[in-house]
């Protein structure tokens, strides 16, 4: 027997094969690759919520000024009559939506859009009219799946 308590012919070392590794990393990216589309779904689920509440906030602030002046604002260079928290460019305040209205065909009332900035292709862009209609853009897109 040798000094340190081992057998000549045995030496025994702390740590991990290569096989082991191996096994560690693709089980690492096999969960990798379920969580991170779940993930950029939530995230763009949060920037969602952002362009329903900048027109929800719209929508308010248009029957408010309809009640004062009796006509809603219909054109982009009437939008800072609303007083709406909006930065260069008509942006949300986090420039992950870009704010427009038009005048709705007929009814004489509005159509409220937020442009996306951001890679939504299952909702694209959300709509809020003047009779409470809402919409989303992308083809196939569900206003109830996109407005939740």
């Amino acid at each position: 027997m040798s000094r340190t308590g081992l057998s000549a012919g045995r030496i025994s070392q702390a740590g991990f094969t290569l096989i082991e590794m191996m096994i560690v990393v693709a089980i690492i990216g096999i969960l990798a690759a379920i969580a991170y589309p779940s993930y950029t779904e939530y995230v763009k689920r949060g920037n969602r919520t952002e362009g329903q509440a900048l027109l929800s906030d719209a929508a308010a602030r248009q029957e408010r000024y309809f009640n004062q002046n009796n006509a809603y604002v219909t054109t982009a260079a009437n939008i800072s009559k609303l007083g709406m928290n909006l930065t260069s460019g008509n942006k949300s305040a986090t420039g992950k939506y870009v704010f427009s209205v038009s005048k709705a065909n007929g009814d004489g009332g509005y159509t409220l859009t937020a442009t996306q900035q951001f890679s939504d292709t299952k909702c694209g862009n959300l709509t809020l009219t003047a009779n409470g209609i809402r919409g989303a853009t992308a083809s196939g897109a569900s206003p109830g799946e996109c407005w939740r």
